[in-house]
Parts: C-alpha cells; structure tokens; sequence
C-alpha cells in the first residue's frame, strides 16, 4: 500500500472515531466534565478491545466473546464511577448502534458504486 493510500486510510479512521465519539456522546448526553473523565477510560477500553481482537484474529470464537466480556467487566467499575449503571449499559447499546449505522452508510456507498451512472431507457 502506497503512502497515499496509507493518509487516506488512516484520514478515515479519523474522519470514523470522530463521528463515533460524537454519537457516543450524543447517545450518554455526557456533560463536559463527564465527558473529560469517561473518554481517556473509554480510550483505553477500546485499546484493550481492539488489541484483544489482533491478538485472537483466528483463535475460537467463544475464547474470543469471553475475552470481551472480560474487558468489559474489567472496566465497568470505572463506566460506573463516571458515568452510572444505566448510561454504561447505554454505552454498549450505543457502540452497537453506531455499528449499525456505520455498516449501513458503508454497504450503502457500495450499492450506490455498482449502479451505472446512466440507465438505458
């Protein structure tokens, strides 16, 4: 991969975590203060998740989904401190949720690729 392609992959990413981190915040209606506490613990926790996923990349699947149960239980005395029990479990809905949407807009982009600029009448 080229070192544009790697700006332009990397720029994505960006471009994601930030509308990710505005849903996510949307979603919790974090205050500024909260929001100054939850995201360092919240960045954490997401490198933990997505390390635990390289890490496990072809290990089985159930090893895999109770090492993200781990994590979570891991931090969720810290969600707890910041943010309370019922915005933690908003959380989790919400990082699904943006999945969703996520996946969406993208498998959107590609149909909207694949249909032919002009149709022949």
């Amino acid at each position: 991969m080229g070192a544009k392609a790697q700006e332009d992959e990397a720029r994505k990413a960006e471009k994601i975590q930030a509308l990710k981190i505005a849903f996510i915040t949307q979603k919790l209606e974090l205050t500024s203060d909260e929001a100054q506490k939850f995201w360092p613990v919240y960045s954490q926790y997401e490198n933990d998740m997505k390390q635990l996923l390289l890490d496990k990349k072809n290990a089985d699947v159930i090893d895999s989904d109770e090492g993200l149960l781990n994590i979570r239980k891991k931090y969720r005395p810290e969600f707890i401190k910041v943010i309370g029990q019922p915005r933690m479990n908003k959380l989790f809905n919400a990082e699904k949720e943006f999945r969703g949407v996520l996946l969406r807009h993208l498998q959107n982009r590609a149909d909207n690729q694949q249909r032919p600029m002009f149709r022949r009448k």
